[in-house]
């Protein structure tokens, strides 16, 4: 209840809080560095200037807190990172490759 009422001040659809939930049981690890702790959803394309993107989950990305704010708010929740989802590929890339040498 809480959560929809924080919601509802920042001007989201009163479905955000479901689908929000909803995603982030689908995609449960941070799609940049595969931490399941403190989990957040990321908009690509940021809903204050996309609304029609608000609930749309190709608009959507499971980030965790320090992800969400480095690369997906460039470490100001006031900026946005355009290339959110390519940062991420690369930092997913990269680890992959240290964690698994045979890949190189």
């Amino acid at each position: 209840m809480i959560n929809r009422i924080k919601f509802a001040i920042q001007g989201r659809s009163p479905r955000w809080a479901g689908v929000r939930a909803e995603y982030i049981n689908m995609n449960p690890n941070c799609f940049a560095c595969s931490s399941r702790d403190k989990l957040e959803v990321h908009h690509i394309k940021p809903f204050h200037s996309n609304p029609e993107l608000e609930l749309s989950q190709d608009n959507l990305v499971t980030l965790c807190r320090y992800c969400h704010l480095v690369l997906g708010h460039l470490k100001s929740f006031e900026l946005e990172n355009p290339l959110v989802i390519e940062w991420c590929n690369m930092l997913h890339t990269a680890r992959e490759k240290q964690l698994c040498p045979t890949k190189l």
